[in-house]
């Protein structure tokens, strides 16, 4: 499933996403990137919560530390075990307001959906 389509099943399920980066034109200058990174940044800052899936890159896993330092619920979807693989994961991966996810997309979905609508309060 597409970083798009995730998007989509959310805002079907009446959550807001606070930045697409999706729809930026290819970057050719430093000041395009400085303009990115702010979007992002402040995108962040005003989410509830954030959502990595893996493998990920460089900027995600920026975008991942400001959410830890902010204190934002984290879930993190891995298509496989190596989130469990001590060779190969991320002592940030395993922290207390991290919820990790190993299967399918479609369930890691659902299992967020219904997290989150624990947080709102929102009876199901």
């Amino acid at each position: 499933m597409s970083v798009k389509k995730m998007a989509e099943f959310f805002k079907l399920n009446g959550f807001e996403h606070t930045y697409d980066w999706t729809k930026n034109d290819r970057l050719k200058s430093l000041k395009d990137l400085r303009t990115v990174g702010e979007k992002e940044k402040n995108a962040v800052k005003q989410s509830d919560f954030f959502i990595m899936m893996l493998p990920a890159g460089k900027g995600s896993h920026i975008e991942y530390g400001i959410a830890l330092g902010l204190g934002k619920r984290i879930y993190l979807y891995s298509p496989d075990q190596d989130i469990y693989d001590f060779e190969k994961t991320s002592t940030f991966y395993h922290l207390e307001k991290v919820t990790a996810f190993v299967g399918t997309m479609e369930t890691f979905l659902d299992e967020v959906i219904i997290l989150e609508k624990k947080h709102a309060h929102i009876t199901l």
